[in-house]
């Protein structure tokens, strides 16, 4: 029977030990709590608004300059191809006077 009663005290201590634990988490947990409400909670940003102009100022600007480069580039096909023809014409002119000259021996 001595032993029911140790058994019943140490049980008795427990109980209290772990309510006082108990009581001590909750306070913790309030505390945390009145904390948490007395900071005051900052407002959202609105959302960035970029300017729409800046855009279609570039989206203009790049195809204007896409245009001035492929009319660049068409030009400067032109003109090898005038290049082309002058040496062409230049090689046959000189490839003629070399067998005239050859001829003329």
């Amino acid at each position: 029977m001595s032993d029911a009663l140790e058994k019943a005290a140490r049980d008795a201590v427990e109980a209290a030990d772990n309510t006082q634990m108990v009581q001590q988490i909750a306070a913790i947990l309030a505390a945390q709590q009145l904390t948490n409400q007395q900071q005051p909670q900052a407002p959202a940003p609105p959302p960035a608004r970029r300017p729409v102009g800046m855009y279609v100022a570039a989206g203009i600007g790049g195809a204007v300059a896409i245009s001035f480069l492929a009319m660049a580039a068409a030009l400067l096909a032109v003109a090898v191809a005038v290049g082309a023809v002058c040496a062409t014409v230049c090689l046959l002119v000189l490839r003629s006077v070399w067998q005239d000259m050859q001829r003329k021996r």
